[in-house]
């Protein structure tokens, strides 16, 4: 057996064709375009060439894109009056405050602040408890757990009924995705367990599922053997195991590993996301999705 490959890049330019298409439908109809603000304290390289990426990604649909960076030692009173500000302004649908923040500033307080109808990320509270609600309930689903369950609806996987196991129990990933994996409604109606690097018999528990989601941060965790033969395998993990000297440009790059033993996993599974190429070009895209759906909330259109 050799899995069908799950393309996230492939995916993303499919998704982002979309969105253009349907920002300029909506510009020609209403005179406007979604707006976005992403708020950069301090100068992260890390941060700095995520932040890059979402501004090429958001002008390259059309969207009113506004970067505001601000210096390492600004106050979070100072930064909680700016929030304040995009919250009160009509033409900025989406915010977006670019973690991690420098150390003198309360990060849970921070996202605490956005309007969670501008919450793109879907970080607040308030979306969280959306989430669990489900249905309609749902404005903004945090963006890799939507990237996910994008995936394996692109790739034709059937998981109304499937056994999907998680592997993961963080706020960002594991817990969203089995929260939107068990709702009513397109890419759920399965069945989940979530399970984590302290869980007894993981490779039992991984070895039943229909789906398995891998977002554990542990190289190769998941071995061929764990995974059920015909299975679908989301390895979520973005893990840096190396370095070496790119041949296109000569530059050191990181070399990237997933949670899963990718080669002889094809063997086993039924569709696989390689990493790199698999979820990671797929969150901002979801980012942008939201962006546009807030903005389609602010015209009255959902």
């Amino acid at each position: 057996m050799s899995a069908t490959l799950i393309n996230g890049s492939v995916i993303r330019e499919e998704i982002l064709s979309e969105l253009r298409a349907e920002t300029e439908k909506l510009k020609a109809e209403y005179g406007k375009v979604p707006g976005l603000v992403t708020i950069l304290v301090g100068e992260n390289p890390a941060s700095m060439s995520y932040v890059t990426l979402k501004i090429k990604t958001a002008q390259s649909l059309g969207y009113n894109e506004v970067q505001d960076s601000r210096p390492p030692d600004m106050s979070e009173e100072d930064l909680l009056s700016l929030i304040d500000r995009y919250n009160k302004d009509d033409s900025i649908n989406g915010i977006l405050v670019q973690l991690p923040l420098p150390k003198h500033i309360d990060e849970k307080k921070v996202l605490n602040a956005i309007d969670p109808d501008k919450d793109v990320d879907g970080f607040h509270p308030v979306n969280v408890g959306r989430l669990m609600i489900g249905g309609d309930e749902v404005k903004f689903p945090p963006c890799t757990p939507a990237a996910i369950q994008e995936m394996i609806i692109r790739a034709g996987v059937e998981t109304k009924g499937a056994e999907v196991v998680v592997v993961g129990r963080s706020n960002i990933v594991g817990k969203p995705i089995a929260i939107m994996m068990m709702q009513k409604g397109p890419g759920a109606n399965a069945t989940v367990t979530v399970v984590h690097t302290g869980s007894k018999n993981l490779d039992a528990h991984c070895l039943r599922a229909d789906i398995l989601i891998v977002a554990a941060g542990v190289p190769g965790l998941v071995k061929p053997e764990w995974i059920k033969p015909g299975a679908c395998v989301i390895d979520v993990g973005v893990n840096r195991i190396g370095e070496k000297i790119s041949k296109k440009t000569g530059k050191t790059i990181a070399i990237l590993s997933g949670d899963v033993d990718f080669e002889p996993a094809c063997e086993r599974a039924g569709f696989i996301t390689p990493v790199p190429g698999g979820v990671g070009p797929m969150t901002i895209t979801m980012l942008m999705k939201n962006t546009l759906k807030s903005f389609k909330y602010s015209l009255g259109l959902l």
